[in-house]
């Protein structure tokens, strides 16, 4: 398990930049098709065509788009069967992380380093604390009087007329974390769902109840019982991507 410890700022203290995940090296190129899930043709600037993993389970409605431009980043690994990970994709309005691994790392960083004005005091941060049998949740905010936050970051990249939405599939999985937030909840801690949206176009968010009428319920019933729900932005480019600013939520 890993731990991060960091000071967070004082209720009076200026909000500080949030800490930036640099990219590592990337390769331009378009998009061929996205397939079998975690597969991405990608036909590279140098006219090259590979494979490429895609770091992402959902249906990436609105950011797969054949044709459109792609980043990848390489990996020289003699354990990989793809060398190239998907990173970015291109969309008119914006660019669009697509490694869901990136939100957690956020949040955790800006936890730790004490940017986030929701997370207050000098906090311990715990990355994928089991919760129950079979169940994990992403984040363990832990202050120096023992009190604990449990957070479980979500990857949103689907954006409809400036609102962003989550999920993009149906997932039982994303249910059976907010359950377990409401009984964390229950049983006098903090808990927390944090949608993180690896986009800059977005204005609010919502849940998509026409994709997972059920989420859209499960939601409502967490937040009516005592979970928060925090949705941050980015700020994203070809150099990196950084939490930018909170989202109204709009259900």
């Amino acid at each position: 398990m890993l731990e991060i410890n960091g000071k967070n700022r004082q209720p009076d203290a200026p909000v500080l930049d949030f800490p930036r995940i640099a990219w590592p090296p990337l390769t331009p190129g378009r998009l061929i098709r996205r397939y079998k899930r975690f597969l991405a043709d990608v036909r590279l600037d140098t006219g090259e065509t590979v494979t490429a993993h895609c770091p992402n389970s959902g249906r990436m409605i609105g950011c797969a788009e054949p044709g459109r431009p792609v980043y990848l980043s390489f990996h020289d690994s003699p354990k990989r069967k793809l060398r190239y990970t998907w990173e970015l994709i291109d969309m008119p309005a914006s660019l669009v992380g697509v490694n869901t691994l990136v939100p957690n790392r956020l949040v955790a960083l800006a936890a730790a380093n004490g940017t986030v004005p929701e997370f207050q005091g000098d906090l311990t941060v715990q990355t994928e604390v089991v919760v129950a049998p079979h169940t994990r949740l992403d984040l363990r905010l832990t202050d120096t009087q023992g009190r604990q936050t449990f957070v479980e970051v979500k990857n949103c990249t689907l954006v409809e007329e400036g609102r962003a939405l989550f999920p993009d599939a149906v997932t039982a999985r994303g249910r059976k974390h907010l359950e377990s937030l409401v009984e964390l909840r229950r049983a006098g801690h903090r808990a927390v769902i944090f949608y993180l949206v690896q986009r800059m176009d977005a204005g609010c968010f919502s849940p998509a109840d026409r994709i997972d009428p059920d989420y859209g319920r499960a939601l409502r019933h967490a937040l009516d019982n005592g979970v928060e729900a925090l949705v941050y932005d980015t700020a994203i480019d070809l150099a990196g991507i950084a939490l930018h600013r909170s989202l109204p939520l709009a259900l």
